[in-house]
Parts: structure tokens; sequence; C-alpha cells
């Protein structure tokens, strides 16, 4: 007997049982359709943090003010100490600093009203994270000399209060201050979002919060393989500045971006494959009901295989027939899953986690790897009850009633 002809049968088979076939098939279309679903929302949350980690610069180390209780003295970071880390004979493998302070607060532009993110930052940044300028112009260091009551917003952040409408030019408050809007920035998405207000930093510290204090330095090296470098100089001019003696712990962090992004991906790798797993559970679900089905197909087929025996189809004639059978089955309930994960993918769109939008992504591999599993899953769960069938005494099978 051919392929051809054993597929042929294998299709008459499920046809004549339609209901049966049916749902033998729904444990393949739920365990296809889950694993696929949480798959692609772990590699659309994977996506987003490393779009986030890239946008904040492959080569930028972020200084913060150390949070070790254990630390009996700790100088909280200043203007001064960014001043010196801009000093080249110092610090030679940095080519940016960029202190800044953030903080949320209430965003108002008429009747529109949202709490935001809002940092006072320097034009430096800019190099750091990459912002590129949809309409207007970015904070520049006029902007910061003259404390300037001005405001660059996130994409996110014109939706947010404008609609459609252009923001540049417009006056909004934020904590209560009036600032004009003389920018908007493109798209960054990740992670972090789009909806955020810049401002100078100086404006922000007289205007909002006071004081000479930053919350975080941000550091972009020369170049990527300056990178060890750039973190051995800071170190050295900061311990310094912070009289913190030979032996004794830094009262501040270091963050370097590579090794973050290595350990978030690293562990949302993990995340994607404990996912994957749980969907699995359901695909062994799904195998089991076609290898009872299948079990069952072939007592009550027993005098047919008897019969196709005596007219002389061989063992891997029927083993073949019962094989193919078993794999169509959960190849179509995994065609169907697949379907039902693409439509539920796109109505899903974005699935917001905190403040985390993250948008399912169905790959190529993902499609190959589900479709394998489904036929992988019918052949085992079919081998069995094929092996059995093909195994048939003819005689015996042919007194089958």
């Amino acid at each position: 007997m051919s392929i051809w002809e054993s597929l042929r049968t294998a299709w008459q088979s499920i046809f004549a049982n339609k209901m049966r076939s049916s749902l033998t098939m729904l444990g393949m279309v739920i365990g296809v359709c889950a694993v696929v679903l949480l798959v692609s929302l772990g590699q659309g949350f994977q996506s987003s943090i490393t779009t986030t980690f890239n946008n904040m610069g492959a080569s930028a180390l972020y200084i913060t003010t150390s949070a070790d209780k254990a630390l009996t003295t700790v100088r909280q970071l200043t203007m001064e100490d960014a001043e010196a880390l801009e000093d080249k004979t110092l610090v030679p493998s940095v080519s940016v600093v960029s202190p800044q302070i953030s903080s949320r607060l209430n965003v108002q532009y008429g009747n529109n009203n949202s709490t935001m993110q809002t940092s006072g930052i320097t034009p430096g940044i800019a190099q750091i994270r990459n912002y590129q300028v949809d309409q207007g112009r970015f904070i520049t260091q006029a902007d910061l000399t003259a404390r300037s009551n001005v405001v660059v917003l996130g994409s996110q952040a014109v939706t947010d209060l404008f609609g459609t409408a252009s923001a540049i030019g417009q006056s909004i408050r934020v904590g209560g201050a009036k600032f004009q809007v003389v920018g908007t920035l493109q798209k960054m998405g990740g992670f972090m979002g789009d909806s955020y207000v810049l401002m100078p930093l100086t404006t922000m510290q007289s205007r909002l919060t006071g004081g000479d204090n930053v919350q975080q330095i941000a550091v972009k090296a020369a170049d990527s393989d300056s990178v060890d470098s750039a973190i051995a100089e800071v170190t050295t001019v900061l311990r310094a500045r912070h009289f913190i003696r030979a032996g004794q712990p830094d009262d501040f962090t270091i963050t370097d971006m590579r090794e973050t992004l290595e350990s978030m991906q690293a562990t949302l790798a993990g995340f994607s494959l404990f996912m994957g797993a749980v969907g699995a559970i359901s695909l062994l679900v799904g195998g089991i009901g076609i290898m009872n089905i299948m079990l069952v197909s072939v007592t009550e087929r027993t005098r047919e295989i008897g019969i196709r025996k005596a007219i002389g189809a061989k063992r891997r004639d029927i083993l073949l027939q019962f094989l193919i059978e078993a794999a169509a089955i959960s190849l179509t309930g995994g065609l169907v899953g697949l379907g039902l994960a693409m439509l539920g993918a796109m109505a899903m769109g974005k699935v917001t986690l905190g403040t985390t939008q993250i948008t399912p992504e169905i790959s190529v591999s993902i499609v190959i790897i589900a479709l394998a599993v489904s036929i992988g899953t019918g052949l085992i769960s079919g081998t069995y009850p094929a092996f059995r069938a093909a195994r048939l005494d003819p005689i015996e099978s042919l007194r089958h009633e």
C-alpha cells in the first residue's frame, strides 16, 4: 500500500467518526494553542526587556547611591561628583556624563491629568539613551544655565495629554508649576514605556525638589572596549571625592548594562521555558487521548485488519496506516490550535503587566516547533496502537465479531 493510499484510508476513517475524531483533536488544539500563546508572551516580554536595555545604552554605566544599610557613612551623589567625572585627565575612558533626578509627578493639560515619571536631565542624556526628537527640540545647555521652564515629552505622554493635537508651544503644569512644551520624542518602547516628562536638571532642582543632590549619574564609555576602564576610573574618582579609605566598601553602586542585560536574558529564557513546559502538559493530555482513541479504533477494526492481511497487506502497511491516522488527527488539531493562538495574539494586542505593555510575538520558529511537536505527539501516541494492529493474527482477526 502506498503512502497516498494510507493517507486516503486514514482520512476516510477520521471522517467516518467525526464526533470522536473532533473530541480527540480537542486535546491537541488546547495544547498547541496554550504552548504557542505562552511562549509568544514570554518572547514578547523578553523583547521588551531587551529593547529597554538597548535604549539605556549598551556601553552605558549608571551610578547610584548605595542602598547597603550596613554602611555607616553614605554620601549622596552631587552635581560636583558629575563635574569631576567630566574631567578627561581623571576619566579619559568616559565620553559623556549626565546627572539626573526623577520623581513621579502630576502632569496636567486642560482637563487631562496623569501621573508621569518626570526627570531632570542634562543634554548629554540624549547621547546615552539615544533619544530621537520627533517635533521641536531637545533640552539645551542654555535651558540648563537659565533654569528655563521647558519640557520635552515622551510619545505616550503626548497622546495622553494632547491626543492627536500638536504639543509644541503648549503650556502644561508639572507638580503644580507651569512649563512650556518645546519638544516631543519618537517612540522607544520597551519595559519603561514612553509616558515621561524631561526638563532641565537645574529647573527641577530649583522649582520642584530643591537641593544639589542627584539620584543618578549616567555615564557613557568612549566605546564598548572602554567600559571596564571607565568603571575603574569612575570608582577611583568617586572614592577619592567621598573620602573612602582603602579596604572600605563603596558608598555608591555602578550598574553595567552589559551584565544586567545578560542576567535578565538568562532569567527570561528560563521563564519562557517554564511557560512552554506548562503548556506542554496540555499536549501530554492530548497525546494520551489520541492513544486511547487509536486503541479503541484497533479493537473496532480487528476484522477489517484481518481482511486486509488476508488479501496481501503486510505488517508495515497496517503499521503505516494507523501511524498516519494518528499523525493526521494530531496535525489537524495542531493547525487549528495554531490558528486560534494567532487569533488570540491579535485579539490581545498589547498585554499590560504593571506599567509594562507586552506584545505577544509569534515567530516562524514557534510555528515550526508547534507543528513538529503536534505531529511528533501523534506519532508517539499512535505507535503502540499501530504495532498492536500490525501484530494481529489474520485468522483470529477474521473470526472477531
